[in-house]
């Protein structure tokens, strides 16, 4: 059977934005209470007292008695809102129940044991649904479900069909998958790195496009190692004109004997 918790509420006067944040800063949380024809009424309750009465129990299974102006009335809590960064809670909304009327809510699953695959054969259990959604008398709501997992080996599941609620309707689909366990995920096996596969190719290109330029080389090398003939000029640079050779000079003195 769910808990019941007391917990205190006042009429909030102002309603928006800034009304609920000046309530916020003066350590309130504001709320709304609805259902059964009512209409809806804007409280705040303390956000240290919320805080305990939401310790340690189940929120959405958990039966809130609100004292709102010396009235209690059973409510669920039907939503609970939380500051983006902060763990606060910013706004609680409250769902008017009566004890002869049937409820639905959603109530979470728990996993119980160590699946005979994760010990024996290295699986992981997942858990795909967290909460089901029952119809139930007030004073039969469950605190949570159990489901033990013990006998799952690698590939099992569970379904919402194999839960047992005493005294409540499922309304969640029967082949709904719960819980099942997925085998190890393999070693990835790492891919030899591709400069090794260049290293190796590479030389054997090189050679392939260079065979022709070293015929060229070859030839080019032959001629600059021929010597110049002996007294040979040199060539005269482009643009300079060849020097004259020097007339042979005449001997003194007449012919020669």
């Amino acid at each position: 059977m769910a808990q019941i918790v007391s917990l205190a509420a006042n009429p909030r006067t102002t309603t928006g934005k800034g009304a609920a944040r000046q309530a916020r800063f003066h350590g309130k949380v504001p709320a709304v209470i609805y259902g059964h024809g009512r209409e809806t009424q804007p409280l705040e309750v303390e956000a240290k007292a919320l805080e305990k009465a939401l310790t340690g129990v189940e929120p959405a299974s958990t039966i809130i008695e609100l004292s709102v102006d010396g009235k209690k009335t059973r409510t669920l809590i039907r939503e609970i809102q939380r500051h983006p960064i902060r763990p606060d809670i910013i706004h609680v909304d409250f769902y008017e129940i009566h004890a002869e009327e049937k409820v639905k809510l959603k109530v979470p699953v728990h996993l119980v044991g160590n699946p005979d695959g994760v010990r024996n054969a290295g699986g992981v259990l997942d858990q795909v649904t967290r909460e089901v959604e029952i119809e139930v008398m007030p004073e039969n709501i469950p605190d949570r479900v159990e489901l033990d997992v013990t006998a799952l080996k690698i590939g099992d599941s569970l379904h919402v069909r194999e839960l047992n609620i005493p005294n409540a309707t499922i309304l969640t689909l029967a082949d709904l998958t719960i819980a099942t366990v997925v085998p190890p995920r393999a070693e990835e096996v790492t891919a030899p790195a591709p400069e090794a596969a260049t290293e190796v190719a590479e030389p054997e290109l090189i050679r392939k496009v260079r065979e022709g330029e070293e015929e060229e080389g070859e030839a080019a090398a032959e001629g600059a190692a021929k010597p110049e003939a002996k007294g040979a000029p040199a060539a005269p640079a482009k643009g300079e004109k060849p020097e004259k050779p020097e007339k042979a000079e005449k001997p003194k003195g007449g012919k020669e004997s």
